[in-house]
C-alpha cells in the first residue's frame, strides 16, 4: 500500500484535482462542442397581435428585443384562436442549442417565455415550454426550473437532441432540468411572451439579448 507521501499518490491527487476543475469549467459552458449558427435579421420572425401595430407589442433597440402583450389582446392572425403572443420564431433541426440572455420584469405571470414547437399537425404542438408564474420559471406549469427569475438578467441555454428526443435546460451555466420528449421530424423555437391559460397578469413582458443558435454535427 502506498504511503500518504508517495510521489505516485501525490500525482494521482493532483490529476484528480485537475480533472475535477476541468469538469466544473465545462459544466458552466453548455455550448462546449457546439458550433455557432450565423443568423441574419430576417431569421427573427416576429409574431404579435394582429389588431395593433407590431411596434406596440415589440421593440428592438440597442441589441435588446422587448416583447409584451395584454391579457385581452388578439391572436397573431385571424386564422387562429390561440392566446395573445409577442414572440420571435426561429427554425432548428438536428442536435441544436438555444442561448439567450433573458429578463422578466416583476409582475409578469402566466406566460411562456421560451418554447420548442413540434412539426405542423403533430399530436402535441410543443415539446417544451418554459412558463413564468409569480417569479418562478417552470417546465410548462409543473417542475420548477429556476426560482426568483424577476428583475435580473439570466443566461438560458436549452439543448434539444432531435435524434435522442431529449431536452436539457441550463440557467446561468448550471444544469437545471432534463427530460425525454415526443419524437418528431421538424421543430422550431420561439422566445418572447405567449399568454397561458391560468394565473395571467394583465400585462406580460420579457426582454432578450444576444440570442444565438448552436448546432452539433
Amino acid at each position: 500500500m502506498a504511503s500518504l507521501t508517495s510521489p505516485w499518490l501525490v500525482f494521482l491527487v493532483a490529476m484528480g484535482c485537475t480533472l475535477l476543475a476541468a469538469a466544473r469549467s465545462n459544466s458552466g459552458n453548455p455550448t462546449a462542442g457546439f458550433e455557432k449558427v450565423v443568423l441574419a435579421d430576417g431569421d427573427f420572425q416576429v409574431q404579435s397581435p394582429f389588431n395593433v401595430p407590431e411596434s406596440q407589442r415589440f421593440q428592438y433597440r440597442n441589441g435588446v428585443r422587448t416583447f409584451w402583450v395584454h391579457r385581452n389582446d388578439k391572436p397573431f392572425n385571424t386564422a387562429t384562436h390561440t392566446n395573445p403572443r409577442s414572440e420571435v420564431k426561429l427554425r432548428s433541426s438536428g442536435v441544436w442549442q438555444f442561448e439567450g440572455y433573458g429578463y422578466v420584469p416583476e409582475g409578469t405571470s402566466g406566460a411562456s417565455v421560451m418554447q420548442i414547437h413540434n412539426q405542423e399537425g403533430a399530436a402535441h404542438s410543443t415539446v417544451l415550454m418554459l412558463h413564468v408564474y409569480d417569479g418562478v420559471l417552470r417546465f410548462y406549469s409543473g417542475t420548477e426550473v429556476e426560482p426568483d427569475i424577476y428583475n435580473r438578467w439570466f443566461r438560458l441555454n436549452v439543448v434539444h437532441d432531435v435524434r435522442a428526443s431529449t431536452v436539457t435546460v441550463y440557467v446561468d451555466g448550471k444544469h437545471k432540468f432534463g427530460t425525454s420528449v415526443t419524437p418528431s421530424d421538424s421543430y422550431y423555437v420561439k422566445f418572447g411572451v405567449y399568454m397561458q391559460h391560468h394565473d395571467q397578469s394583465s400585462c406580460m413582458e420579457s426582454r432578450w439579448t444576444n440570442v444565438t443558435l448552436y448546432t452539433k454535427h
